[in-house]
């Protein structure tokens, strides 16, 4: 019989200070050196004020690796008194921007942490994958195989987005020759930034302070049904297939911008909120009982305010309607950082003194990357 596991604390780390939307390109750079001519409508579409980078401002150079972020993050739980992190028997580590191929990023971030032996995960994708490690840990813990284990999702998306590291981005030529393409090469550079979250979970319930009980975690993939939406490493062919990397000489890579993130942002706003809505929620509605007002607190990670609007209302559609004063996010003040951004907004709402026992929080994570949705139902305990 599964064991009852939960989340005793959780933990945060931003790098450097906050850069507000006028100073985005003087970090990351001008491409050609010449001002970007789609970041102002991208910025006014996802109303991100606010987020961090781990560059220095000053030199462009980078402060701190993805597994030095995810153990910053980690050092700062404080699940009981005196724990450090050589008490942790599980770590499931889940990126989408790794530092390097190979090793894992999970054995890099237990580098980082000099601690003690641990079970260590990696666990890859985009969004999800911080997900994918909170759903490693938890069933690790509630099936007794471990005392105890951190989920850590983390993000260094800016070793994408820097102008030097662009390498040929998109010249207004391109812009003017393929609009579409060049947009989504551009588009999410002024989307994405760096960041990491941490949670502790055990068996063992806190008697002083509340914690959260993890209810049930699905994840729900559609990539049998759509193409590529949201890529790096790799060129997408007219079939919609793609060509990674290693399949181009270095010279012909840099000319097709095969490192660069890509959105194909036609096909993110065609299918993403249909399919995390209306395609994945209605079967765990039946699965579990869910009535929405059962839900006090809705946890939604959007890339993009352009989103919240069409998220509320496919809800209301699906007979599963969740008022906007029941939802929590803090994408304008932390910006998105991809498989992170569940764990930073939970951990602000967690340490918020908002959570009130017996509250049942619904976390809602879409990844655009070949379309995979997860959700979670967690309880105020």
């Amino acid at each position: 019989m599964p064991m009852d596991v939960f989340i005793t604390d959780l933990a945060a780390f931003l790098p450097n200070a906050p850069v507000d939307n006028d100073r985005m390109e003087e970090v990351l750079g001008m491409v050609h050196q010449l001002p970007s001519r789609t970041r102002r409508i991208i910025l006014r579409n996802n109303k991100i004020e606010r987020r961090h980078y781990a560059i220095d401002p000053a030199t462009g150079a980078t402060t701190h690796s993805n597994a030095e972020l995810t153990a910053e993050a980690i050092r700062r739980l404080r699940p009981y008194p005196g724990f450090t992190t050589a008490a942790i028997r599980c770590l499931a580590c889940g990126t989408s921007s790794p530092d390097q191929t190979k090793p894992g990023h999970g054995s890099m971030v237990h580098g980082e942490l000099a601690a003690a032996p641990c079970e260590v995960v990696s666990t890859a994708g985009v969004c999800v994958a911080g997900m994918t490690a909170l759903k490693y840990a938890w069933m690790n813990v509630a099936a007794g195989l471990a005392e105890n284990a951190v989920a850590t999702g983390s993000e260094l998306s800016s070793t994408y987005l820097r102008a030097q590291l662009c390498g040929n981005g998109p010249t207004d030529a391109d812009l003017d020759a393929q609009p579409q393409l060049a947009f989504d090469a551009d588009f999410l550079r002024w989307m994405l930034s760096d960041g990491a979250g941490a949670a502790f979970l055990t068996t063992v319930p806190p008697d002083d302070r509340l914690a959260l009980k993890i209810e049930w975690i699905e994840i729900v993939s559609f990539a049998h049904q759509f193409e590529a939406c949201m890529y790096s490493g790799a060129v997408k062919n007219a079939d919609g297939s793609l060509t990674g990397w290693r399949e181009f000489p270095p010279e012909e890579a840099l000319r097709r911008h095969v490192m660069h993130v890509k959105q194909d942002v036609k096909l993110l706003n065609n299918e993403i909120v249909p399919t995390s809505v209306a395609r994945t929620l209605p079967p765990l509605i039946e699965k579990y009982g869910l009535r929405p007002e059962g839900i006090d607190w809705f946890l939604p990670h959007y890339s993009s305010d352009y989103f919240r609007r069409p998220i509320h209302d496919h809800l209301q559609e699906i007979g599963f309607p969740i008022p906007f004063a029941r939802w929590f996010t803090n994408l304008a003040t932390r910006g998105n950082t991809g498989s992170a951004s569940i764990y930073l907004m939970l951990e602000e709402l967690f340490h918020s003194g908002r959570l009130q026992r017996g509250e049942r929080l619904l976390l809602f994570v879409p990844e655009s990357g070949r379309f995979t949705i997860s959700y979670a139902l967690l309880t105020v305990v």
